[in-house]
């Protein structure tokens, strides 16, 4: 056998694996029940799912444990504060453009430390100031330097908002109240569970 017919056989041979893999994962996903659905189709709620749920947020509204005012109209909820086992406070909320125009975000809040500024915009600056321990905590770092919070926010359509989360270090149980504070917007206070 010539060394063209054998490089052609080892074409066909790997391109029949190929093949015979595709059908493969193909068959996965026919066989899950999920044939010719989108993802964002197959994890979407019905109709009726969507509307009970829109009535039940309707009826349980989110609470707002800290509201923050920036410059041009932005503002910033704070919906949730919660301490884990690891040591950690994780805060959310949603970052929202009340103005008619898109806004750049000041590129402040993502703090003055060289390594976070690396990582692009993000709420890297952000701070608790526990007046009780005379401490002031800063968003995590990993390893790499990169702020454990939202990144990548750059520019916010009008009327738009976006969810947002910032990690800390937790404070000790003791403390239920610490002042929230990101650069360009208002301090507030948060109370802690």
């Amino acid at each position: 056998m010539s060394v063209w017919r054998v490089a052609k056989h080892s074409k066909v041979v790997v391109l029949g694996a190929i093949v015979l893999v595709s059908f493969s994962l193909a068959g996965c996903s026919v066989e899950s029940g999920n044939e010719g659905k989108s993802a964002s189709t197959v994890n979407s709620p019905s109709k009726a799912e969507a509307a009970s749920r829109g009535s039940k947020e309707a009826e349980d509204p989110v609470e707002i444990l800290a509201a923050v005012k920036g410059s041009d109209g932005v503002e910033l909820a704070i919906t949730s504060a919660q301490r884990d086992v690891g040591g950690f406070l994780t805060l959310k909320g949603a970052l929202k453009n009340t103005s008619s125009r898109p806004l750049a975000l000041p590129g402040q809040i993502r703090g003055d430390e060289t390594e976070v500024m690396e990582h692009g915009n993000s709420l890297g600056g952000a701070t608790l100031v526990d007046s009780a321990e005379k401490k002031r905590y800063y968003v995590l770092r990993d390893t790499d330097g990169r702020p454990l919070t939202t990144t990548g926010i750059d520019i916010l359509p009008a009327g738009k908002s976006i969810a947002v989360f910032m990690q800390f270090p937790a404070p000790p149980a003791s403390t239920t109240e610490v002042s929230f504070q990101l650069p360009t917007f208002e301090p507030a206070t948060l109370k802690l569970s």
